[in-house]
């Protein structure tokens, strides 16, 4: 026990130990000898040592207070220092935390379900060549039949939903969906009930479950809301529970669910595939595993229906991964960017320290002739570097939840999360350590510094006791790492500017500007008839078209960029069926006016019209990719093929039409009259997006339109009013926001990043004074002082740039996947970034070298 006393010792303050540890072993051995054998020897110990504990916190908490009340007064003698390493600090943690919040909110943050490590997302498709597709009903059926890696298997569909009763006609985002989803998820009501087999089964009246905001909107919170009423598309539901707040499934857009009923007449037909499927899988089986389970399934499908499940494998993902690769890449370029900022940040820091502990070295050097040792003194500038760090990191946090509002623009839409980020005790605790690393990290070899220029020297003459070797070239360092750190993010900054511009220059092959567009998707089974929609699409488009200013008008079943349309496979006549999965075709039922109105060109052939009737002649709009697959080389008009079970006839062949986005190659479109649409079939294919055309102010014509749809159909509401320039700049909006954002890192690194510069050569110049006026005095020219100051400046900034450059070229490597075809080694953006961190450097050191040369060598010389 007495080697665990002496041990114990050691926890006191060093100071404390060297004054009192001897007297205090003296008085526990004098103690000791006075104690009974046997127990009460066990008591003792355990006394002394629990009182020696508690007496080393108390003294350690004393030394603190007076560190702090030491620190408290010395940094209200330089409010200056004080501020800029807060603001610095917090620029450093600000940028951080409010970046890993979005990060661990969209990539690591467990999804908000019971053990969502083990829920996946299934696919139909082919993993080696990036193909995945939704599932058909029958392929979902014999998957879940088949399937005994998982525990259960849900599916769900989404669409749109006209919502009447409880207030005005509403278009709200639906999710139909398997009775046993909610159970797969292991989420329940928050009211009512969930859905059970009874309300899946065909014929059983209409049940809803609300999302919780709808609840509070439509329904003001009312309890009483479960066993109301309501119609959907013109069918009878009954409101049966309300789901608790947080919940989003399959995404935060989804205001409600239905039961999802399948006849057996949805399972004839395995190419139609529209079903999303989730499963469970279960603890004992691998991810691995699951995944060849179902690829040996979809290996037995193929071979029991060749023509409909040719080239049809599985996909299993985690539901985690559903998140695409853009995405991802572009917020681990977020985060890194931050880091940059974080690390530039902290050096600065670390060089403000240095400059003040060296400012300081007569301060320390008369408290070291006082008694205080090394030990003490790297405690008291520990601790004034802790309490900045502390100050910016709380400073930090506050700036970052105040960037929430641009950080909610970052989170995919396509998760079930909330959209904006938790500020929460994971996050805090991120930020608690960022700044205890930035204080201690970056504060303990500063302190280390200053310390150990302490001497007698130093009483004497402060210039010489900082000197200006190895200290200065510390501060070198630090500066050469911050112009590394910029040059890396104004690299990367500037490849995804580029990047940016060369995706929203490509051509969408549709012209968006002065279109306005606007959703009435029409109830059934009100509008089952074709000829009931044709008469409610004529109404509208004849009012429209009669507007003053409308130049065109037209329906469509999907607009490009908001839905990719239909996916089909065709069958081509006169040609064999290719081996494998047959490529696909975007399937939409336009009416005549569509390409007119969207200025899509007619190359050859015509629109379709209002001659092409349910009676007359199946026919088809075809794209030039979809003519060029099928007929290279020939004349596609008079050909036929066949697409949703009927045989048409090409007679038009329209230009090609980014429908998936203006980063994605589009795949081959058809076009059919929306006339030609049996009565009940094919209802997700109805039109029901209204583009309309003006040679004005379109956004002018939404109230004439909206009042021109409800003369049509009282009960029809009008959603998704906006631009169809809106929707091609929301195709790159979130890229945009992160390139915005990543900019505004480059732009506050390369601040910072200056001032570092300017600090080092203020720094210089300050302890250089003498020097520089003996050569004044001397006779040494301005323009020597000068290039003197600016040579040094110079070098730090070639180091930095040359080390920059390389870290940069694997950078933009690592981000080719963003780059959009651009080269990740672009000439443009390595000359832009070089000569920003040139400029950057001359603004650091002009100050200082004007500072140089306006020195009186006599003030100089007579300096301490």
């Amino acid at each position: 026990m007495t080697r665990a006393y002496r041990a114990l010792l050691r926890l006191y303050p060093a100071s404390f130990r060297r004054e009192y540890g001897a007297e205090m072993w003296a008085i526990v051995r004098e103690r000791r000898r006075d104690v009974a054998p046997g127990l009460p020897v066990a008591a003792f110990w355990a006394r002394s040592l629990g009182d020696l504990a508690t007496s080393a916190l108390l003294a350690h908490l004393d030394i603190l207070r007076q560190d702090l009340r030491f620190t408290a007064r010395t940094l209200r003698r330089a409010p200056g220092f004080a501020l800029t390493a807060v603001v610095v600090a917090a620029l450093g943690v600000g940028a951080t935390t409010a970046t890993f919040s979005v990060a661990d909110h969209v990539l690591l943050r467990p999804l908000p379900f019971a053990e969502p490590s083990r829920l996946v997302m299934l696919w139909q498709g082919d993993a080696a060549q990036g193909y995945q597709n939704e599932l058909s009903p029958a392929n979902y059926r014999d998957w879940r039949r088949e399937a005994t890696s998982f525990e259960g298997m849900a599916a769900y569909r989404q669409r749109s939903v006209n919502l009447v009763g409880e207030g005005d006609p509403q278009r709200l985002n639906s999710a139909g969906v398997t009775w046993d989803l909610f159970p797969l998820l292991g989420v329940q009501p928050r009211l009512g009930r969930g859905f059970n087999r009874l309300d899946d089964q065909e014929g059983a009246a209409g049940t809803v479950v609300l999302s919780h905001p709808l609840w509070l909107s439509r329904f003001g919170g009312d309890p009483d809301a479960v066993g109301r009423k309501v119609l959907l598309d013109d069918q009878p539901h009954v409101v049966i529970g309300v789901m608790p707040p947080g919940f989003h499934f399959p995404n935060r857009q989804t205001d409600l669910w239905t039961a999802m009923r399948f006849a057996e007449a949805d399972f004839e037909d395995r190419g139609d595939t529209y079903l999303y499927a989730v499963a469970r899988r279960r603890r004992d089986v691998p991810l691995e595993q699951a995944r060849a389970e179902m690829g040996v399934i979809a290996g037995r499908l193929e071979r029991a229906y060749p023509e409909a499940n040719a080239g049809v494998g599985a996909l299993v993902v985690p539901l985690r991964d559903h998140v695409n690769t853009q995405s991802r890449l572009l917020l681990g370029a977020l985060l890194g960017a931050a880091l940059c900022v974080l690390l530039i940040a902290c050096t600065n820091l670390a060089g403000l320290l240095l400059a003040r502990g060296l400012f300081r070295t007569r301060e320390l050097a008369v408290r070291t002739a006082l008694g205080a040792g090394r030990e003490r003194l790297v405690r008291q500038l520990l601790t004034e570097s802790l309490l900045l760090a502390a100050a910016g990191g709380a400073l930090g946090v506050l700036l970052a939840v105040a960037a929430m509002p641009l950080v909610t623009r970052l989170v995919p839409n396509v998760l079930p999360i909330a959209a904006v980020p938790a500020v929460d005790l994971r996050v805090l605790a991120f930020a608690v350590a960022t700044t205890a690393l930035t204080g201690i990290g970056f504060g303990m070899v500063p302190a280390l510094r200053a310390a150990r220029a302490v001497d007698a020297d130093a009483l004497r003459d402060r210039s010489a006791a900082a000197g200006t070797g190895p200290r200065e070239r510390l501060r070198s360092w630090l500066v050469t790492a911050e112009v590394t750190a910029s040059v890396v993010l104004l690299v990367a900054a500037g490849l995804l500017i580029r990047a940016l511009g060369r995706v929203q220059q490509v051509d969408p092959g549709f012209r968006g500007d002065g279109v306005l567009t606007l959703r009435t998707a029409l109830p059934l089974p009100r509008y089952a008839k074709t000829l009931d929609r044709q008469q409610f699409y004529r109404r509208v488009l004849e009012g429209a078209r009669a507007l003053p200013g409308v130049e065109a008008a037209a329906y469509t079943s999907f607009l490009p960029m908001v839905m990719r349309g239909g996916i089909w496979t065709v069958e081509v006549e006169g040609q064999p069926r290719p081996p494998g999965q047959r490529p696909p075709v975007s399937l939409r039922f336009v009416t005549p006016g569509y390409f007119e109105t969207l200025r899509i060109p007619i190359l050859a052939g015509r629109d379709v019209s209002e001659g092409d009737t349910q009676g007359g002649p199946a026919v088809a709009v075809v794209s030039r990719s979809f003519a060029a697959r099928h007929w290279p080389g020939d004349d596609p008009l008079g050909r036929r093929f066949t697409v949703a079970f009927v045989l048409r006839t090409v007679v038009g062949v329209a230009g090609d039409v980014r429908v998936r986005g203006l980063e994605r190659s589009s795949e081959p479109q058809v076009y059919l009259p929306y006339q030609q649409v049996e009565d009940g079939g094919l209802v997700g294919y109805i039109p029901k997006d209204l583009a309309i055309r003006a040679s004005a102010d379109a956004e002018s014509l939404i109230p004439a339109v909206r009042r021109i749809v409800q003369q049509a159909d009282p009960q029809q509401p009008v959603s998704d009013v906006r631009l169809l320039a809106e929707v091609v700049a929301d195709d790159t909006a979130p890229r945009s926001v992160q390139v915005r954002v990543l900019a505004l890192f480059a732009a506050v690194a390369v601040l910072l990043a200056a001032i570092g510069i300017h600090g080092l050569l203020a720094f210089t110049v300050s302890h250089r004074a003498q020097e520089i006026g003996v050569r004044v005095a001397l006779g040494a020219q301005p323009r020597d002082v000068l290039a003197l100051v600016l040579r040094q400046g110079a070098q730090v900034a070639a180091a930095g740039v040359a080390a920059g450059l390389f870290l940069a070229y694997a950078a933009g490597r690592s981000l080719q996947a963003l780059l959009a075809g651009l080269s990740p080694r672009d000439a443009t953006s390595f000359a832009v970034a070089v000569a920003l961190a040139v400029l950057m450097t001359l603004s650091g050191s002009a100050w200082s070298a004007l500072r140089a040369v306006r020195l009186d060598p006599v003030r100089a010389l007579r300096g301490d």
